[in-house]
């Protein structure tokens, strides 16, 4: 049983609902689950085309959709932040004290054949528990 639960969560992939079972499944009484969006600032060259005013935009939307995808579930606590998937998941882990980490896996490419890339790269930098649900 865990006391601190995160539970990454890609808006854009289905997989969600069944991390957050998982992650009550696995919680101890009055243990604390998080849902963590990262938001990925493009990088590069179209970064510097799209303006700060277009990525502040997109936040707010990914932040409003993550909120609608938690409405009316009072035991998650919703939380975004911004930067590299695998290493924002990682580091607001340690910064914030979890003991466990769920995350989804799916579309694995060869290199990651058995979990998808994301979840392989939390697993082997998690300082925590990790616990990946792999989508059928």
């Amino acid at each position: 049983m865990y006391n601190k639960i995160l539970v990454p969560m890609a808006l854009d992939h289905g997989i969600s609902p069944q991390t957050l079972e998982i992650a009550r499944a696995l919680r101890a009484p009055q243990a604390q689950i998080t849902a963590l969006h990262v938001y990925e600032v493009p990088k590069g060259s179209v970064g510097i085309y799209i303006g700060e005013d277009t990525v502040r935009r997109g936040y707010d939307r990914a932040n409003e959709i993550l909120r609608e995808k938690l409405a009316g579930l009072d035991d998650v606590t919703a939380e975004i932040t911004r930067g590299q998937a695998h290493r924002a998941i990682t580091e607001y882990a340690v910064t914030h004290g979890f003991d466990c980490i769920v995350i989804g896996s799916h579309k694995p490419g060869l290199t990651d054949y058995l979990i998808g890339s994301t979840a392989a790269r939390v697993v082997r930098h998690a300082p925590c528990a990790v616990h990946v649900h792999r989508d059928t």
